[in-house]
């Protein structure tokens, strides 16, 4: 068994008195695709939220490397090497999708102010390999608000894969996408992170995905975590077939 990257360990959210983390441990493993599924209102966007210090917990720690990072910003958190990308395309909408990418190229190093040029040819060309990396460099003088959603959304992962991390956490990458662009955007996507050898953590509603891309699943459900596993094992489990797949 790999090594942990990223563990959270007894966590306790409430909002309005519905448990969204309610004694919540699990772990993401070093070089693993790891997807958390259930019921819409579970909690699953809370945990991420958790993660990347959007979201502090009533109690309970997550430690980045063993170290706690619970109480960390979420800019402190990035710098330690955890992106995020999310359900809605965070993006410059009105600009080039290469402007978007040399933004978060030169935010990363803290290279880029009113008074300096945004554009060089060293960063351009660092742009244009992250959006070669993810099937975008056709769309790279394109305006990003003109491009179709599952483009958008990897868009926004490649922003999120200009800051270099070690860890990526994904909020539904296939929601909004067509049932023809969502595996498009899948492969285009699993090919990046092995391609930079990224550990992924993702919220996916579709069981599809989930049972054709995770090396291992958890179920969350009720603020607590009700299965566990290989997805061949998780999908088998009766209990989540009738309450979270649909299924009986």
């Amino acid at each position: 068994m790999t090594r942990p990257i990223l563990q959270a360990k007894d966590l306790h959210v409430a909002f309005n008195g519905v448990k969204a983390a309610d004694g919540v441990s699990m772990e993401v493993r070093d070089g693993e695709f790891l997807a958390i599924i259930g019921p819409n209102g579970s909690g699953k966007t809370t945990l991420l939220n958790i993660c990347t210090g959007y979201i502090r917990p009533k109690s309970g720690r997550v430690q980045l490397d063993g170290q706690d990072i619970t109480q960390l910003s979420p800019r402190a958190i990035a710098r330690r090497g955890v992106a995020r990308a999310f359900q809605i395309p965070q993006l410059f909408s009105a600009q080039r999708v290469i402007d978007n990418m040399m933004l978060a190229l030169a935010a990363k190093r803290g290279l880029w102010s009113a008074v300096r040029p945004l554009e060089t040819a060293a960063r351009r060309e660092e742009a244009k390999a992250l959006l070669e990396l993810v099937g975008l460099a056709d769309d790279s003088e394109r305006i990003s608000s003109t491009l179709p959603e599952g483009h958008r959304k990897l868009l926004d992962i490649a922003v999120a894969l200009a800051l270099k991390p070690r860890l990526l956490l994904l909020d539904e990458p296939t929601s909004g996408v067509s049932a023809l662009e969502r595996f498009q955007l899948m492969e285009a996507l699993m090919g990046a992170l092995r391609h930079q050898q990224i550990t992924a953590l993702f919220v996916e509603h579709d069981m599809e995905v989930v049972a054709r891309y995770a090396s291992r699943v958890l179920v969350w459900n009720a603020g607590n975590i009700m299965a566990e596993g290989l997805p061949d094992k998780v999908f088998s489990n009766a209990e989540v077939r009738e309450r979270v797949v649909g299924v009986a």
